[in-house]
Formats: C-alpha cells, structure tokens, sequence
C-alpha cells in the first residue's frame, strides 16, 4: 500500500481536485518561450510531482528579434540559451532542437517525421502542444508558426509515431513507434485546468530568462499574475487562485 504522503507527491492540483501526474511528458512549441508564456506553471507542477518532462522545440528563435545589425545564428544561439535557462528553472533539462526556420514553419511531412522522433525516443504519456485554431481576441498566439507546429504535432501523436510505416527511416534508426495516451492543447475550450498558485514564481523565473523577449516587459509578475487570474476566474475558480488550462484530447 502507497502511503499518502506518496499520493499526494504524484499529483497536480486542478479545479477539479488532484489529477495523477503523468510519467513522462513531452512539449511540443514553435518558438522558444512558448512554453513558458503558456505552460510553465503547469511544468513545474508537474516536474515537482516527478513526471519526466523534455520540450521540443521547432525553431530557434532565429527572427526574433528587428535588430538587422545581429545574424540569425547569433539570435539563434542567444534563444536556446534563453530557454535552456527558462527549462532549469521549472526542473526540465532534455530538449530537443528541429532547427526549422522560424517564421517560415509548415505542417509538412518533414515536420510530422521529426516531431514523430522525438515522441519516439521520450515515449510520453502526455504531450503538451499549442492550438491548431487561431484566437482572433488574441493574434500573437495565432502566429502560423504555432498553428502550424499544432497540426504536425497532432499528426505526428496520431497517426505517425505510433504507425509503423509512417517514416520508415525512423524505424532504420532504431525508433520504435509509440503509442501517445493524451495530447493537452492550449485552446479556449478548456477541460484541465492547472492551479499553479503555489508555483507562479518558477513560472515567472522561467519568462525573466527570455531577456531578449520579457526584458522590455514592465512588472513581468504581475502581468504573468494577471493572466493566470484571468484564467482561474474564466474557469469558474475561486478567488485568488492562479491557472493554467488545456483542452484534453484522447489519443490512445
């Protein structure tokens, strides 16, 4: 018999009361600080629950930033430190970089077979993807490349990583398929809802190392605050409590 105290480490706290946290969890983004932006709260919850978390990340970040006087390989190179940092502050280590140009980002079959890699090799129980539909409230979360980075992920849970003639090269490597239990997206239909009141202060350690993105941001916290409070209330939570909330699809 698990002990209590054990129960209790193996959870994330939600609306709804706590929901076991999965073993291995992966994230799959367009842009470094996606995540974060989106999801950092929910990683450290889970990551202080002990599920094994790794991100992907389908650009560098590479045209980030107006600055012409800087090459692409330096910005690139500048935003994978960014979010290599972001990662260590809510306890995630293992990413992994598709080096697709940013801004440039299609739902082509190249795209399904790389992402479908990377679900391979973490074999997750849960991937954590953005929307495949744009938010016209809202037009710097409906940039194409995440939209597009949304559809090749959800191709690539079902049906690439699992089928065994998808990608073909994959199996020469070595990568055997993978069968995906849930994809949660970031979407307005919402029926997760992380409380990260306990750990909005990783999430906003984790945005403050995108310097080349948040440094401009005045009072980071309290804006990061706000729109976690927005959400909690959006989702019927009390007052004072924080979220974070994602549409869960079953995939298996």
């Amino acid at each position: 018999m698990t002990d209590s105290n054990t129960e209790i480490a193996r959870t994330i706290p939600t609306k709804d009361g706590p929901v076991e946290a999965p073993a291995r969890v992966l994230v799959v983004v367009a842009h470094p600080d996606d995540i974060d932006f989106g999801s950092a709260g929910s990683i450290a919850a889970l990551t202080a629950a002990g599920s094994h978390v790794a991100y992907c990340l389908v650009t560098s970040g590479d045209a980030g930033d107006d600055d012409m006087t800087r090459t692409t390989a330096e910005l690139a190179a500048e935003r994978e430190a960014e979010q290599t940092a972001a990662a260590a502050e809510v306890g995630v280590t293992d990413l992994y970089w598709l080096h697709h140009p940013d801004g440039r980002v299609e739902n082509t079959l190249d795209l399904r077979r790389d992402i479908s890699r990377v679900i391979r090799i973490e074999k997750p129980d849960v991937v954590i993807t953005q929307s495949t539909e744009p938010n016209w409230d809202r037009i710097y979360g409906s940039h194409p490349d995440h939209l597009a980075t949304g559809w090749a992920t959800m191709a690539a849970i079902y049906p690439d990583s699992r089928n065994p003639r998808a990608h073909t090269e994959l199996l020469e490597e070595g990568h055997l398929p993978h069968k995906v239990e849930k994809a949660w997206i970031r979407s307005g239909e919402s029926n997760l809802h992380v409380d990260v009141t306990d750990v909005i202060d990783a999430k906003v350690a984790a945005l403050t190392a995108h310097k080349s993105q948040t440094g401009w941001i005045e009072d980071l916290p309290k804006l990061l605050r706000g729109w976690a409070a927005d959400t909690a209330k959006a989702a019927g939570m009390p007052e004072g409590r924080l979220a974070e909330s994602y549409r869960v699809i079953h995939t298996a």
